[in-house]
């Protein structure tokens, strides 16, 4: 597992190595995530993450740990990327709350957004997390291996250079990551914590008790990813067909008069549609959503369900279907724009006289057919 890790950060400026007594497997991601809350927190003590986030969070990281979510509000003025002034206002939040912060999660790269950190950001948040005591980094990186695009990922894991320079600061890093995006093996449920910190790891390792992965799967994936030719390969193919995917999905938004924002990793966009709202509110949003899902018959998540702070973003999938599908899913969106007078149309309309189409599932994606 380890050497696949290292495997999908690359050998450059940013590769990094990982050491197999720090690592700890889980039932997927969801577990660690749940993991990590509870070995850093206590119930009532909050953890501030950046929106627009995965909305799985509010379930995972709150339900049973006690944990609460302060967001860190990025905004469509700079692409959506974290600030110092937005982490400030976040922590000054959980100060007037009375909340004890026991650390950051981000998702790197990001779901919603398909973007990865930069360097300037991971130094942020390097550099908030060193000025405060017992404060951690959590990098949830589970789509490490769907960055296609430049620039290039770089982990929270950093290299060794920098941790011999922040010694202190290595035990309070810690990343989650998962088999289940990378390699399309969701129902596999395998994840997995790394921490510098024994205490982390050995409080990970009896709690993991809860939710193991099977003998016979270990089994069958550790043959898999000892193979480092089949998986250097589906590596390369995957982000080939990815990126070809992901253009393909743009264009077509952009003949509907769509724009997204500028990603370069993950299985899905974050797709502006403020210009199709009534109104600049959460209420129109919901209106749109609505009549996406039962006219236009797509499945796609609006931006109020990962937190986003302004009316009008879409979370929209395109690496679960057929490449017909897709085609089919690009002319609804053209024609559901030509009939707000927005754009211009094909084929039937989806509201009228027509009959209903077949619904195409754009929420949650796995791995291209």
């Amino acid at each position: 597992m380890v050497k696949f890790m290292e495997q999908i950060r690359g050998k450059n400026i940013d590769s990094v190595k990982f050491n197999p007594e720090n690592l700890v497997l889980t039932a997927g991601a969801t577990s660690a995530n749940e993991t990590m809350i509870f070995c850093l927190a206590n119930p009532g003590e909050a953890f501030l993450v950046p929106t627009p986030y995965y909305p799985g969070f509010d379930r995972d990281l709150k339900w049973r740990t006690g944990a609460e979510i302060i967001p860190i509000n990025c905004t469509s003025s700079n692409g959506f990327r974290i600030t110092k002034s937005a982490l400030d206002e976040a922590y000054s939040l959980s100060q007037k709350r009375g909340l004890k912060v026991k650390g950051v999660l981000v998702t790197n790269p990001s779901n919603p957004l398909g973007t990865t950190l930069t360097r300037h950001e991971l130094h942020l948040l390097l550099t908030f997390i060193s000025s405060m005591d017992h404060i951690h980094l959590i990098s949830d990186e589970i789509y490490a291996g769907t960055v296609f695009d430049s620039p290039s990922f770089i982990s929270a894991a950093m290299d060794e250079k920098y941790w011999k320079a922040n010694p202190e600061l290595h035990q309070r890093v810690h990343i989650v990551y998962s088999l289940s995006k990378d390699l399309g093996l969701p129902g596999f449920r395998v994840g997995a914590i790394y921490s510098n910190d024994p205490a982390v790891v050995a409080a990970a390792t009896k709690m993991s008790s809860f939710g193991l992965v099977s003998s016979q799967t270990q089994y069958l994936l550790s043959a898999m990813l000892s193979d480092s030719k089949f998986t250097e390969s589906y590596l390369v193919e995957n982000k080939k067909r990815l990126k070809q995917r992901r253009d393909k999905f743009v264009s077509g938004l952009e003949r509907a008069g769509i724009r997204c924002l500028k990603a370069n990793a993950g299985l899905f966009c974050w797709v502006d549609m403020r210009h199709l709202l009534t109104s600049t509110t959460f209420e129109a949003e919901m209106e749109l959503w609505m009549k996406i899902v039962y006219q236009v018959r797509l499945n796609i998540s609006p931006g109020s369900s990962c937190h986003c702070s302004e009316p009008g973003w879409f979370r929209v999938c395109f690496a679960n279907m057929s490449e017909q599908t897709l085609a089919f899913a690009m002319q609804r969106i053209e024609d559901f724009v030509a009939s707000l007078g927005l754009g211009t149309g094909g084929s039937c309309m989806v509201i009228g006289n027509c009959s209903p189409p077949a619904p195409i599932f754009m929420g949650f994606s796995s791995i291209i057919p």
